[in-house]
This record gives structure tokens, sequence and C-alpha cells, in this order.
């Protein structure tokens, strides 16, 4: 992650310090996402047996998705502003507790319906995550360091997409669908003790030495200023440069979704592969963006080098080429061979998450700490109403005309959000006298 990132232990005064605590901290969150990830995507590894046992059509299955990303997309900004006002530790911790007994309900479902309903309640909690992430790299890390972090706290919105398969499958194996579910509920459980544990903001954590406080407030930024729910909403609707940042999000995350939910579904249908070579080739487009979450940051201070570029132009320009990376899943069309499509969505995967990591960083360079949560939290909602309509679209359009035309249009999406991009916020140089 950073060579800086050595285990140290020092003393001051009567307590402990660890030496760049604030990484460890990264860690922390990275891992609660990642559970946070494994228990989402639960559904869609079982979603082929799920149809069968309890007898759900394609068009019911994109309801139960469409249900938890419904939730997602109006929790988020409520979940963002609760974190914005009652402090990152308390409100992550009671999202979390609330998805992790959720998914220990999922055992209990009998119906299409019930499926549907939990996972309306399971997506309102996890909606934490997204404006959760932008409150970490707001508190913990100076400017100069938060595209780096960003691309490093992505790793978790995909590592938990990328170790899902194989952990479902195992789980499956030895305890059936239903234990499945309460194993990955286990896991949440057994996070969000951690998190009680040892979470802590900068100022009260005892284990923070003084001079990394420092350096962590070294830009001297304000003090966040709390703002009642709709008023910063208000606020925030009324700030272009939120566009610039929500309209591309909005073009990105259907790819997200279908890579999340329905992927499994594609490869069972079109490819005919089992639940078993689901498991051991599903997780290669998660890991691919791991890979381009960890990229994302460095590309950045690549582009600084390189063009001389300010840090916010290098953002935009990583997130442009992640665009262009994206029509990776166009060529999915246009290939029958599982491994060649296979490896096209793991390129599109490494490029959504350039994207995404990039668009949260872009939140926390152009919006104060005391609206970070609220505003990473409004562009999820951007996000995910599209990924529950483009969901309803698959549900109701892919047994009859497949999955190719939405693979050529998921390929263009990105490079539409770029030019709001550009427009809204790329820094201009000042025009000469």
């Amino acid at each position: 992650m950073n060579r800086s990132l050595n285990p140290g232990i020092s003393a001051v005064g009567s307590r402990r310090t660890f030496r760049n605590l604030r990484w460890w901290v990264l860690i922390l969150f990275l891992t609660g996402v990642t559970v946070n990830y494994i228990t989402r995507n639960s559904l869609g590894i079982l979603a082929p047996e799920l149809k069968t046992s309890l007898g759900i059509t394609t068009e019911q299955y994109s309801w139960i998705v469409g249900a938890f990303q419904l939730a997602y997309t109006f929790f988020q900004p409520l979940c963002g502003w609760l974190i914005d006002v009652i402090g990152l530790k308390v409100g992550f911790l009671i999202c979390a507790s609330v998805w992790a007994l959720t998914c220990l309900f999922h055992a209990g479902a009998g119906s299409w319906l019930h499926l549907a309903i939990l996972r309306f309640v399971m997506g309102g909690a996890e909606a934490a995550a997204t404006p959760a992430n932008a409150k970490v790299l707001g508190e913990w890390f100076p400017r100069k360091e938060r595209p780096i972090a960003a691309g490093w706290a992505g790793v978790g919105f995909s590592i938990g997409a990328m170790l899902a398969p194989p952990i479902i499958y195992f789980a499956h194996s030895w305890f059936g669908w239903q234990g499945a579910f309460i194993f990955t509920g286990g896991l949440a459980l057994a996070w969000v003790a951690l998190w009680a544990l040892f979470y802590h903001n900068p100022q009260q954590h005892p284990n923070l030495d003084p001079k990394e406080l420092e350096y962590i407030q070294q830009d001297n930024e304000p003090a966040a200023v709390k703002m009642g729910f709709f008023t910063s909403l208000k606020s925030v609707s009324k700030n272009k440069r939120f566009y610039g940042i929500a309209i591309p999000a909005f073009m990105a995350e259907p790819a997200w979704g279908v890579l999340s939910f329905w992927v499994p579904l594609y490869l069972a249908n079109d490819l005919g592969m089992d639940l078993k070579q689901i498991a051991m080739f599903a997780w290669m487009p998660f890991l691919a963006a791991d890979l381009g979450s960890v990229a994302s940051g460095y590309l950045t201070r690549l582009y600084v080098r390189v063009t001389g570029c300010s840090q916010v132009n290098s953002v935009v320009a990583s997130s442009v080429t992640g665009a262009f990376l994206m029509l990776s899943l166009a060529m999915v069309a246009f290939t029958k061979d599982p491994y060649v499509a296979i490896a096209l969505i793991s390129v599109g995967g490494f490029g959504h998450q350039i994207i995404s990591c990039m668009l949260s960083a872009l939140v926390v360079e152009k919006f104060d700490k005391g609206q970070m949560a609220t505003v990473n939290g409004m562009r999820g909602s951007f996000a995910w109403i599209s990924s529950f309509m483009f969901s309803l679209i698959i549900g109701l359009t892919a047994d009859k005309i497949g999955f190719n035309p939405l693979f050529i249009a998921m390929g263009f999406f990105d490079l539409i959000g770029a030019i709001f991009l550009i427009a809204f916020i790329a820094e201009r140089r000042a025009k000469r006298a």
C-alpha cells in the first residue's frame, strides 16, 4: 500500500501509539467493506439454486435485486447525513449491525417476496458503505494522500465480490444455501465487534501519535459544519460540481450491478457454466477490479508527473482512462468463448473501479468535511437509481433478447459520463491578460 506502512509501536506518555495508524484504520474499514460485499453478493452466487428451490422466475429475481438497489438508492443520502451528524463510528456501527443480522435472516426465506423484503432492509443498511468511505478519507488523510487512499479503500468494494464466489461455494457445499447465508452473516457480526473495539476518530484515538495527527490535519481545513438533512440536500443539489460527479456515477453503476448480480446468471444461461465453474471464474472480474482500485490513485500521480496538470485534473484524467477501458464490455457481445468473455468482463471491472475510486476522491477534493458523507451518499443514490433501472430492464428483456445488447450499451455508458466529468469538474487554465 505504502512503503511507510511498517508496523511500529512507540510510547507517548503512558499510552502506546502505532506508526502510520491512518493506514491501519483504512485496513479496518476496507475489511468491513469486504465483508459487506461478501454478504451482498451471496444472493447472486446462489441465484441459480434459489430460482430452482423457491420457484423464482427471472422477472421475480429482478424484483429481488431491484428491492436491494431501490433501498440502497434512497438510503445512501440518509446514511451519509447520519454519519456526518452522529459520527462515523456509531453511524457505521448501527448500519453494519443491521446488514449482518438481515443476512442471517435470509436463511429463513421461503419465497421471492420474502427475499425481496430482506434485500430491501439489507440494502438500506449497506447503503452506509459509500458515504462512510468518503468520511474515512476526509478524516484520516491529508489532501495529497487522498487519491492513493481512495484507490486502496476501493479494494474493499471489489475484493469482497471477488472472495464471495469461492466462499459461498464452499459454505453452500457444507451447509446448503441456508447455511451459506448464516455463515456470511456471522462474518459480518464478527467485523462489527472489531469496529466497535478499535475505531475512534483521529482527535480521540488513544493510539494516534500527535505528530501523525498534525500530519493528517496539515491542510488546516475548516471544522465540519453540521446541517439538517434537508438543508444539506438542498445545499448540495445547488452545486454544479455535484452533477459533474453524480452523472458519471449514474452512467457507471449499471456495469457494477451486472457484475455483482447478473454475471453468474449470464455465465449459467448463456455460456452453460454450472455452480462449480461459476465459482472458479466469477471472481476474476473482481480481482481485476481490485487491481483497478489500487492502480487508480497511482495513475493520478503519473498524470501529474507526465503532464504537469493539477491534482483535480489528474483525477479526472484517470477516470476518463477507465471510461475507455469499459469498451471491453461491448466486445463481450461478439464472443461465445467463456474464457474470452471472462477476460473482457475483467477489463471492464478494472476500468469501472478506476472510475468509482476517482469519483470518491473528487467528492473529498471538492466538498468540505461536514458534507463529505452526505455528498457521497447522494452520488451513490444517482448511481443506484441507474443500477436499479437497468436490473429491471434485464429482468424484462434478458430471456427474450439475451445479454448481448445490454453489454454493448454498458460499454459506451461511461464515455457519456466522462463528457460531464470534463465539463463540470475539470479545472481550466486561467486566460492570459
